[in-house]
């Protein structure tokens, strides 16, 4: 079997994620907090809760941060590179903050998630948008989003790798400076929300 085709050992693999302390780590959004797995030890290189009805919430909050890298056309289904891209990502948000990483990502996706989006009702022949709030694990999902769209937009065309723009966009969305992608869509669909209550 060649090298590039050996199956990879998740226990070496994930291992180095859990040299970041977890007990350590506080959400302060009560919302989210049922919706924010913090076990590194669980996860998975498969999609071992797919097709779940909300599994979502039982996955690592690493691995969905993963999984959103692996949308975009470069890591689409490369999974082991997409998990080197938040491994150094990681390791680089430790060394410029001097903080737990794992806690710079929950703040960034507090200040990310949505708390109301718009829907658009039709009454008669016309739609009219209607504000409404957003559920917790939608907000989750939306911020996990953004903050993936942006690093990967920040990177595009641009000399900077693919991990320095993921590191940037999350400590700029903990910092939750207007910069931030995600930040800037957050703010963007809670005005439009706002206007039309």
């Amino acid at each position: 079997m060649s090298e590039k085709n050996k199956p990879v050992n998740s226990d070496s693999f994930f291992s180095n994620l859990q040299k970041y302390d977890m007990s350590k780590v506080k959400i302060e959004d009560k919302g989210l907090e049922r919706y924010i797995n913090l076990d590194i030890e669980n996860i998975y290189l498969g999609g071992v809760l797919s097709n779940r009805m909300f599994a979502k919430a039982k996955i690592p909050i690493i691995e969905r941060l993963i999984n959103n890298i692996m949308r975009t056309e470069k890591y689409n289904g490369k999974k082991a590179k997409a998990f080197k891209v938040v491994k150094t990502s990681l390791d680089m948000i430790e060394k410029k903050t001097k903080t737990n990483p794992i806690q710079v990502i929950v703040n960034a996706l507090e200040n990310t998630s949505p708390k109301e989006e718009t829907t658009r009702l039709r009454f008669g022949g016309i739609l009219v948008p209607k504000a409404v709030d957003t559920s917790p694990q939608r907000r989750l999902d939306v911020a996990l989003r953004n903050i993936c769209t942006g690093a990967v937009n920040a990177s595009h065309k641009n000399k900077k790798s693919i991990e320095s723009c993921l590191a940037d966009e999350i400590m700029k969305a903990a910092k939750n400076d207007v910069a931030s992608f995600a930040v800037a869509r957050k703010n963007d669909i809670e005005r439009v929300a706002k206007s039309a209550r």
